[in-house]
């Protein structure tokens, strides 16, 4: 298939555009690169745009007869989309309203949409499915979940196929070391121990230790990165299928089990062989005490089998991105 991966030059969507080329697709990746980064896919990929561009993306979608859409183009971090909520609204929801109507003007019907877990906000279960009821709040939430309304309201009107897929926590990278985690700033809990490990910082923060948890930190479901990709990947060919014309469905994507920010640390203690310091410090904004995923619809509809299955193996790869290209992708 010719494919266009909005915000493909980013973190998931870049092993996204990477997992498809090797399976025999054409992939273009169309990013402003605000936070993308121009080496993590092939120049001759590279569309440089902006969804809230719509008049480019339609050139783009009849010049390469694009014939489906991956969207990865939203902004993230949950503290900032507090500070700046009309940034947050503008790409995360106008940018789907933008990328739609350049889809049906251009005729094409088949999207793969990212969203996340955190629109669930706190919920007081064990693990989380998509029977859950979502309770967005805080701007990013909001922005994410209104962005599921979007393409659920237009694959019924214009007889979209749309999959939507909430992952849980990203993590790894590429096992070649050729592309991985390079978030400036670095927020993730992961790539900021490795930092430490590699003495860049001098200790690592853990937000709150008073949560209702086994040792008192967070609790989140890790998933590598090319599982989340490769997700994506059937996903998409089950937007082919006849009947998913003018359907809207949503997966949740994790582990399905859960590890404290503390066991983490430890985790990349154990990886890496260095002490990574610890200091305890107050909660951030927003941090639910546990979130963890139900893949079990994953699993059995889409035949998801997750390649990665124990923590160390994921931290293992980010280490070998992190050793091999200290600086990311400005090397």
């Amino acid at each position: 298939m010719r494919i266009l991966v909005t915000g493909g030059a980013g973190y998931v969507g870049s092993h996204a555009v990477a997992w498809l080329t090797r399976r025999g697709h054409e992939v273009w990746a169309y990013d402003n690169l605000s936070r993308g980064h121009r080496a993590a896919v092939a120049a001759d990929q590279l569309v440089i745009g902006d969804v809230l561009d719509m008049p480019k993306l339609l050139a783009s979608f009849r010049e390469l007869r694009i014939e489906a859409v991956m969207n990865f183009a939203a902004l993230a971090p949950m503290g900032e989309s507090v500070a700046r909520p009309l940034a947050y609204y503008r790409t995360n929801i106008s940018g789907v309203v933008s990328l739609l109507d350049a889809m049906v003007q251009a005729g094409v019907r088949r999207l793969v949409h990212s969203s996340t877990a955190a629109l669930f906000g706190d919920p007081a279960v064990e693990r989380i499915g998509e029977h859950l009821t979502r309770s967005p709040g805080i701007s990013y939430r909001q922005s994410q979940s209104m962005a599921e309304r979007i393409v659920q309201d237009a694959a019924a009107a214009y007889g979209l196929a749309v999959i939507a897929l909430r992952y849980f926590n990203a993590a790894g990278a590429c096992p070649s070391g050729d592309r991985g985690e390079d978030h400036r700033p670095e927020t993730h809990l992961i790539p900021v121990a490795l930092d430490v490990a590699m003495g860049k910082r001098p200790l690592m923060k853990i937000f709150g230790g008073d949560y209702p948890t086994a040792d008192g930190s967070c609790v989140r479901d890790y998933v590598h990165v090319d599982d989340l990709a490769a997700a994506h990947a059937l996903a998409l060919a089950k937007t082919t299928e006849t009947s998913a014309a003018g359907r809207f469905d949503a997966f949740d994507l994790g582990s399905g089990r859960g590890h404290s920010n503390l066991e983490v640390v430890e985790s990349c203690r154990r990886v890496t062989g260095a002490a990574i310091p610890v200091r305890v410090v107050e909660r951030r904004f927003g941090d639910p005490p546990r979130l963890v995923a139900d893949p079990e619809r994953a699993r059995t509809e889409l035949g998801w089998q997750p390649r990665y299955g124990e923590l160390d193996s994921i931290v293992g790869t980010a280490w070998n991105w992190h050793r091999g290209r200290p600086n990311g992708f400005a090397e």
